[in-house]
């Protein structure tokens, strides 16, 4: 019995022996380690194969600003046009025979305009020459298509929407990719590219030894092909493991794609900085974000700057470390020098070359995050599908860079100095500039700290508009011509109101002073309030809330009689979207930031339709804003006429009760400007809109180029004649009497000077008599 339990207890014991296990099943265990390498494999491979086939990368909407157009016969002069190409990074040359370069002789500019793919269609590259003369363009000549009526300059890149993942890239192709550069690459981070299978055994032995020569990491060994799995597919964690799975994948990478298509990955991948949040992949971006200009356009040394910074581009930051990066740069430019046998005077020239960066970030200077917020707001009512927005579309808006830049330091400045000289505190302004025609939103400002991407009191910022809305009291008069013009007399004396809260409401005018009466004229550019407001319930104050909405004012207005001198509450934007209905001559058309949207490809996904709706009266609008132009000559805001004594200009100042805000809305013959100024808690700043948003306004245009105000006569207006007293219409010629605009056909007969200074106005009736026959 203990010999047959003595031989059970031994068989475990050899059943257990591990290595002969093994041997018995070498070949099973083989064949499932294959079977399993096998199945990682083609995971891996299927990884590979979704990542490289489908969209690579998730490609960031691009922001273009709008397009320059010139065209003959425009009041422009050189100077306009070269601060243009400056923001568009074009070089000064003594002779423009390349791309992103012009030239100055005399009245003549030289353009080698870059070729771009525009929203209706690509555009190559033409070399013009634009002729100037009397403050006027005079001639466009292209070198191959001859005299041009018009031309345009191709948009500045904005910025890019980014999304989570915190990248940025601007995919570039191989073939427009210079060659210099790819030679550089293969140089300074893999020679044998074109030789190895995805690893390069000699080169991980080259780097090891030399590793274990310095005693630290000196050099990788790392093919281009590892680098873009690593950075594809892989974390940055050093292991074996992640070694395994790096040499694994650039042989199957290397199996299914060609070089050609490896390497235009690596160019689109590669890490080259950091702007702000997110990083900057790949050449493409990395030009703009360095240089400012398309990668077609750099230098050996430059583009030798780009391939220097792979090594570690916070180590090698250019702006941060520009010695560091010169003596990099200039590594690289030894190799090419050895390697490709460069003559050794061009390798002197290129040594002494300057790094050449842009003066700030490219890409950081096109922050404008009030413009930008505008911007996402209608991209989400054009694309509600967010996952499109990545999709690598582009966005043409209407964004003009120059007066953007302008408005910025306007307001900054500007609000700086009224704090200093009158030790304010705590000032905010809100800015819009808008082109009168279309529409199209030039330039935003939703802070005083224009960078800042908080709260845009631009859009948001609901504040009463004073005496901004006198203008609307007196268009809803003068679309009665038969009863109201510019001559008409209008009672300043003392009146007593129900004010909205029940209570007895007497306004006064600034100076509170009473004139009597004055000319319907006088009372507006004067900004005087009493007249206003008896004008006002003439009218009816229905009949102005009606008018309000007719010019693109969509809040709704409470109907006090406090609205006759601004007690509504409305943003910058809609007060600059009534402006430019009257700007307009009438016409409305709904303000906008986005012009078009192309997919990746450049097909056109959506346009601005063209609107544009009769609103008001044009003869009516043509008086307003003939007294608008007082209100700059002669009234509130006559400071503009020693700014710019040769200009024409038209605006309306606005003060709220208190002057807790402080309004400006002007324009000049092509651009309307509105400005707020006030403070987030509502407390008085002591500034009129004259002595507020009025010096900001006049900053803006110091820095710009107004173009002086012309409006054609509408059809039935002409000048005629009035008493200065009674506002009766006379014959010419009449002492003591003023010309004005006016309907003529609304008139009565013209009276002999000899009854002049009679009474009138004795039998007009209100709107209240004329609507209930009393």
């Amino acid at each position: 019995m203990s010999k047959k339990l003595s031989k059970k207890r031994s068989t475990p014991s050899r059943s257990l022996n591990p290595v002969k296990w093994l041997w018995r099943h070498k070949f099973k265990l083989s064949l499932i380690l294959l079977l399993a390498i096998g199945a990682y494999g083609l995971y891996l491979d299927a990884r590979i194969k979704q990542r490289m086939n489908g969209n690579t990368w998730q490609v960031p909407a691009q922001i273009y600003a709008r397009p320059l157009t010139l065209q003959v016969g425009e009041e422009l002069s050189i100077e306009e046009v070269v601060e243009e190409l400056e923001w568009l990074a074009y070089r000064r040359v003594v002779d423009a025979d390349s791309s992103g370069e012009y030239s100055i002789r005399g009245n003549q500019l030289a353009i080698y305009r870059r070729a771009f793919e525009f929203a209706d269609g690509e555009e190559p590259e033409r070399k013009l020459r634009l002729s100037f003369s009397g403050g006027e363009l005079t001639e466009i000549r292209d070198s191959r298509q001859g005299a041009q009526r018009q031309i345009r300059l191709e948009p500045w890149l904005v910025t890019r929407f980014t999304n989570s993942s915190r990248e940025d890239r601007m995919l570039v192709q191989l073939e427009d990719v210079p060659r210099e550069l790819t030679d550089m690459l293969m140089l300074v981070e893999d020679r044998d590219f074109y030789q190895h299978h995805g690893i390069a055994p000699l080169s991980i032995a080259r780097a090891l030894i030399a590793n274990i020569s310095a005693g630290r990491a000196v050099q990788g060994g790392s093919t281009l092909t590892q680098q873009l799995i690593k950075n594809l597919f892989l974390t940055q964690e050093k292991s074996l493991t992640r070694k395994a799975n790096e040499a694994l994948m650039a042989l199957l990478i290397e199996l299914r794609y060609s070089k050609e298509e490896i390497l235009q990955a690596y160019l689109n991948e590669v890490f080259l900085g950091q702007n702000g949040s997110n990083g900057v992949h790949g050449f493409g971006l990395a030009s703009y974000f360095y240089f400012d200009r398309p990668l077609n356009e750099l230098s050996v040394p430059e583009m030798a700057m780009l391939v220097g910074i792979i090594k570690g581009p916070s180590y090698y930051n250019p702006r941060r470390a520009p010695e560091r990066v010169l003596e990099r740069r200039n590594l690289v430019l030894r190799l090419l020098f050895e390697e490709r046998g460069v003559a050794a005077p061009t390798y002197a020239s290129w040594l002494k070359s300057p790094l050449g960066l842009s003066g700030k970030s490219a890409l950081a200077r096109g922050k404008h995050p009030a413009f930008m917020d505008r911007v996402r707001r209608e991209l989400h009512d054009i694309l509600p599908n967010p996952d499109m927005h990545q999709a690598g579309i582009k966005i043409f808006t209407t964004l003009d860079p120059l007066a953007q830049r302008k408005a910025e330091l306007a307001v900054r400045n500007g609000l700086d100095e009224l704090e200093r000289h009158r030790k304010l505190q705590d000032l905010e302004a809100a800015m819009v500039v808008t082109d009168i025609a279309s529409g199209e939103i030039r330039a935003m400002i939703g802070s005083r700290q224009t960078d800042f991407e908080g709260f845009n009191r631009a859009l948001d910022a609901r504040r009463s508009i004073g005496s901004i809305i006198k203008p609307v009291v007196y268009l809803t008069a003068l679309e009665q011509p038969a009863y109201y013009n510019l001559a008409s007399q209008l009672k300043d004396e003392p009146i007593h109101l129900k004010s909205n809260h029940g209570q007895l409401w007497s306004p006064q005018n600034s100076d509170k002073q009473f004139r009597g009466q004055v000319s319907l004229l006088t009372a507006l550019s004067r900004s005087l309030n009493v007249p206003t407001v008896t004008l006002g319930m003439e009218v009816g104050l229905d009949e102005i809330a009606y008018t309000l909405k007719r010019l693109g004012v969509e809040s709704p207005v409470s109907q006090y009689p406090a609205l006759t001198l601004g007690a509504a509450a409305l943003t910058p934007l809609e007060v600059n979207q009534m402006y430019q209905t009257l700007a307009n001559e009438g016409l409305y058309v709904p303000l906008h930031s986005i012009d078009a949207v192309t997919d990746a490809g450049g097909n056109l996904i959506w346009r601005q339709p063209p609107i544009a709706q009769r609103r008001a009266d044009p003869q009516a609008v043509y008086l307003i804003n003939y007294a608008l132009n007082k209100v700059t000559r002669e009234g509130t805001a006559k400071v503009l006429k020693d700014a710019f004594p040769r200009l024409h200009l038209a605006g309306k100042t606005g003060t709220t009760d208190d002057y807790r805000d402080s309004w400006y809305a002007g324009f000049d013959r092509h651009n309307l400007v509105t400005i707020w100024l006030g403070k987030d808690n509502n407390d008085s700043t002591g500034l009129a809109g004259a002595t507020g948003a009025l010096p900001l306004y006049m900053d803006y245009q110091k820095r710009q180029h107004p173009k002086s105000l012309v409006r054609p006569f509408p059809a039935g207006l002409g000048i005629a004649h009035f008493d200065t007293l009674s506002g009766q219409h006379l014959e010419p010629g009449c002492p003591g009497s003023v010309s004005v605009p006016a309907v003529l056909s609304a008139l009565t007969a013209p009276k002999p000077c000899a009854q002049a200074k009679q009474p009138v106005n004795e039998n007009k009736k209100s709107f209240w008599e004329r609507l209930f026959g009393s």
